[in-house]
C-alpha cells in the first residue's frame, strides 16, 4: 500500500470528491476514537488530526489510501453542540450518502458502551439507505482480552448486525488493523468487479 495522505476538506456537497476508485466513510460519535483509527491503518501519528475537544470536525475530510479514499465524517452526539450545529451535519450527511457513491462505511463504536441512540440511528439510516458497513469496535485496549469477544457479540446483538460484522481494534495496540485492511481490499475488489460488469453492459 502507498502511503496514506491527506487530500481535502469538503464543508458541504460542492467540495465533496467523485473520485474513479472506491470510497470508504469512517463514521462515529465524537471521541470514539476516528483519528487514531485512521492513523493506525495508514501506519502514522498525525495523518489525521486527534483533539482533546470533542466536536472539533465539523467537515468530510479526505484521505487517499491508494486503493481507495477514506472519508473521515463528522462526529455526531457530541451535547454541547447547538441545535443549528446538528442539523448542518445531518444536512451533510445526507447529501454525503444521498449521492450513492459510497462503497462502504466502517461504523465505529466504543467496545466498552452499550451503542448510544445516535449509533443506533447512524446504523438504521445505512441500512435504510443499503450502505454496506462494518462495525469497528474501537478501544480495545480498555477491556481485558476475556472481554473483548462478549462485549463485540453485545454491540453485534444491539445494533442488529452478525457477530461477523464487527472488527475489534486497538488503534494503541494496532489490533485489527490487518483484518480492516483485508476487508478494505475486498471493497476495492467488488468495486473493480462492478466496474467491469457496467463496461461490459455499455
Amino acid at each position: 500500500m502507498q502511503q496514506a495522505r491527506f487530500l481535502t476538506s469538503a464543508a458541504d456537497k460542492k467540495g465533496f470528491l467523485h473520485p474513479d476508485k472506491p470510497v470508504i466513510a469512517v463514521s462515529g460519535r465524537s471521541n470514539v476514537g476516528k483519528s487514531s483509527f485512521i492513523n493506525m491503518l495508514a501506519g502514522q501519528k498525525r495523518l489525521a488530526r486527534t483533539s482533546a475537544e470533542p466536536g472539533r470536525t465539523r467537515l468530510v475530510n479526505y484521505f487517499d489510501f491508494g486503493g481507495f479514499v477514506l472519508a473521515d465524517l463528522p462526529g455526531y452526539g457530541y451535547a454541547r453542540v447547538s441545535q443549528a450545529e446538528k442539523q448542518k451535519w445531518a444536512r451533510l450527511l445526507d447529501d454525503f450518502f444521498g449521492g450513492g457513491k459510497v462503497a462502504h462505511v466502517f461504523a465505529l463504536v466504543d467496545i466498552r458502551h452499550a451503542p448510544s441512540a445516535d449509533d443506533v440511528l447512524m446504523v438504521d439510516y445505512l441500512y435504510k439507505t443499503r450502505t454496506p458497513f462494518t462495525l469497528i469496535a474501537t478501544k480495545a485496549d480498555k477491556l481485558a482480552k476475556t472481554r473483548r469477544v462478549p462485549a463485540a457479540r453485545a454491540l453485534a446483538a444491539a445494533l442488529k448486525t452478525g457477530e461477523g460484522n464487527v472488527l475489534v481494534t486497538s488503534a494503541e495496540e494496532g489490533l485489527g488493523k490487518e483484518r480492516v485492511l483485508a476487508l478494505a481490499d475486498a471493497v476495492c475488489a467488488r468495486f473493480a468487479q462492478g466496474e467491469e460488469e457496467e463496461e461490459e453492459e455499455e
